[in-house]
């Protein structure tokens, strides 16, 4: 089953390495990672998505909450939330049938075509993992997709309650 992790800790230089290394441990698998502080600069936030057996996840999460920098863990799946991720995406646009046809597909999706070069176009594209996936199988039938890069999953709770201490 996947899973969407998000934990709030202490901006503390390791904390990060930490978290993952009990994931290391345990031989599971990080699908995406995301880090970054909150409104609050002494404290960061984690989104980490992973899949897998659920024991052994209940195990990294009871022991990622025993760590000192760690002030809260939730899992997101469990509870109504939100989760979206970004990409940007090189494709070859060398003549004016494949540059009508990627701002055509851009436009569908609510992307964004961010630089325009010679023959290339970078395009940003925000949504859940589902979407994004149907924009670049989209975008391969129509271009060539010479890169992309993916942030990963970041998630929050629904509704008026923070996640917080």
């Amino acid at each position: 089953m996947r899973r969407i992790l998000s934990i709030l800790l202490e901006n503390e230089p390791g904390s990060l390495s930490r978290i993952v290394g009990l994931f290391s441990q345990r031989a599971f698998n990080i699908e995406s990672l995301t880090v970054a502080p909150t409104e609050d600069n002494s404290l960061s936030r984690i989104t980490i998505a992973t899949s897998g057996d659920d024991r052994v996840l209940e195990q990294i999460v009871k022991q990622v909450n025993k760590l000192i920098d760690v002030i809260k863990i939730t899992d997101l799946t469990e509870r109504d939330h939100v989760e979206r991720e970004i990409i940007l995406i090189k494709v070859l646009a060398m003549n004016d049938k494949a540059r009508t046809e990627i701002k055509r597909i851009t436009d569908i999706f609510r992307g964004s075509i961010v630089d325009i070069g010679k023959q290339v176009y970078t395009v940003e594209l925000t949504g859940n993992a589902e979407k994004i996936n149907a924009f670049i199988k989209t975008l391969a039938y129509e271009t060539e997709i010479i890169e992309s890069v993916r942030s990963g999953s970041v998630g929050i709770a629904r509704g008026e309650k923070a996640l917080r201490i």
